[in-house]
């Protein structure tokens, strides 16, 4: 197990200087020469630069993938992919701690949190280890006279284009690259320009696990050039992408080039419903770090927190107790419990939503500006809460993707649905009762892929999830999500 040095956690050596493309095995500059300049959000600072890929980029690396998913790769058997697996797995646990401290200065996540991370890591890519036969064969009955024989088989879909967002790239890299190993796929990986370098330093280490060139390429760069290139490339079998609804659209227009396979996980604004018998004392603080543990940037995030209106006045103060208490600030420093958002513009989109919410007439209860002093230069929002916010309110319908809380009353059970359920997405919800038949019923009325009772937030990546409405379609995570990464063929064989 590698332990790093406190001056290592707060600067790894591998976030340092110009970053380059992963293509076939080989570290290489953009095409075109470009770069984008990697700024830590805490301080403001630039700390490394990325290669800005385009479609040149990434042409080269589809064709790498093609190339070894119908070569060497083919030929890996089950057994190979899963000792494989198993030997990246350890590489991530030995280097964990380097991959913490880089998401935590490339996007902001705390070190409290991102270190929290390794335990879900773990079990992530043992789960797809576990996997690796899922490309199963079975034979079936069947109703045609004389003797022949069907046989169901499950083959990899092929090169697999995977954009993946800024939020927590440490996270949703699994995703990808879980499936495409367990099933025999290969992968295109465009991360987010505001957050490259875990899935860099990640694909450094799959190198070292034994991984042929070219299954996994990466092509750092903007998504309007790079990421367009990779969703509509005919040679791309599959797209999975996460992000807005916006680029969502655009990506399912770029399918068409060659009606690839496409998986969307778009965001949501989910309800987060308290009933006045929860008990206040998990109810405020899980409702709080459901929004405010990743500064707001997280999908599932409940940022329409319902209140039954009898205790809207007592739940309100307490959470704005709880909010005041938290410590913002580097994420670097162990006593933090909120981070910067990953961005100026980020940041400058937030305090927008702000500025609306106290027009809409939504009454500010804690938080609402951009930290001073000397946090004056890194990208620090307080954490938010606004009360009395009607369900029509932008800040009630709009995804933020920021440190602020929506809190809504409603009057019962019925009044509660009718307003979570008032919303085009369908990602997420929570309920707190004591009552076991309320939850149930809520659970079963909230038209969302994941629902949390008396928590919020906890994922098992061999469940994992999915959105509904505008939140998207596909699974991460679990079995189905595995499937995505097959397609079924049938055999019919006269063995007469």
């Amino acid at each position: 197990m590698t332990t790093l040095t406190a001056s290592e956690l707060k600067r790894p050596s591998f976030v340092n200087g110009v970053k380059r493309l992963l293509i076939d095995g080989r570290w290489q500059e953009a095409a075109a020469g470009g770069q984008i300049n990697v700024v830590n959000p805490a301080t403001g600072e630039t700390v490394a630069t990325l290669a800005d890929g385009g479609q040149a980029d990434v042409d080269l690396a589809v064709k790498a993938a093609r190339r070894v998913f119908e070569g060497e790769w083919s030929r890996w058997t089950p057994y190979d992919r899963q000792r494989l697996l198993l030997r990246v797995h350890d590489l991530i646990e030995k280097n964990f701690d380097e991959l913490a401290a880089i998401e935590t200065l490339d996007m902001g996540m705390p070190l409290t949190r991102t270190m929290m991370l390794k335990r879900w890591a773990s079990q992530t890519v043992l789960f797809y280890s576990s996997q690796t036969s899922a490309a199963a064969s079975e034979t079936s009955n069947n109703s045609i006279p004389g003797r022949i024989m069907t046989l169901s088989l499950k083959a990899p879909v092929g090169v697999v284009g995977g954009i993946i967002p800024w939020n927590s790239p440490l996270v949703s890299v699994w995703w990808i690259v879980g499936p495409v190993l367990a099933t025999g796929c290969t992968a295109v990986l465009k991360p987010a320009e505001d957050a490259s370098l875990s899935v860099l330093r990640i694909a450094e280490l799959l190198q070292e696990a034994g991984l042929p060139d070219g299954v996994v390429n990466v092509v750092t760069g903007y998504g309007h050039t790079a990421g367009a290139a990779l969703a509509g490339h005919a040679d791309v079998d599959r797209v999975a992408f996460t992000g807005s609804v916006e680029t969502g659209r655009k990506i399912v227009t770029a399918s068409t080039s060659n009606l690839k396979r496409i998986q969307l996980e778009l965001g949501g604004k989910s309800p987060d419903i308290v009933f006045a018998d929860a008990k206040l004392d998990a109810a405020v603080p899980g409702a709080a770090m459901s929004v405010f543990g990743n500064s707001g940037q997280v999908c599932v995030a409940g940022t329409r927190l319902f209140v039954q209106r009898s205790i809207q006045e007592e739940f309100v103060d307490r959470l704005k107790a709880f909010s005041k208490n938290l410590k913002v600030g580097n994420g670097l420093d162990p006593e933090v419990q909120i981070g910067p958002v990953v961005s100026r513009k980020q940041m400058e989109r937030i305090l927008g939503y702000i500025t609306i919410g106290n027009e809409e007439g939504a009454r500010l209860a804690c938080g609402g500006r951009q930290l001073s002093g000397d946090l004056s230069t890194g990208f620090f929002v307080e954490p938010t809460v606004f009360a009395d916010v009607h369900n029509d309110m932008r800040i009630a319908r709009e995804e933020i993707f920021g440190p602020v809380i929506s809190v809504i009353p409603f009057n019962d059970e019925a009044d509660a649905l009718r307003l979570a359920n008032d919303t085009e997405f369908g990602l997420a919800g929570g309920v707190w009762t004591e009552s076991a038949s309320t939850a149930l019923r809520m659970a079963q009325g909230i038209k969302a892929g994941t629902i949390w009772v008396n928590c919020y937030g906890p994922l098992d990546p061999g469940v994992g999830f999915g959105g509904y409405k505008m939140s998207g379609y596909g699974w991460k995570g679990g079995r189905d999500h595995v499937e995505g990464f097959l397609y079924k063929k049938v055999v019919y064989m006269n063995i007469g």
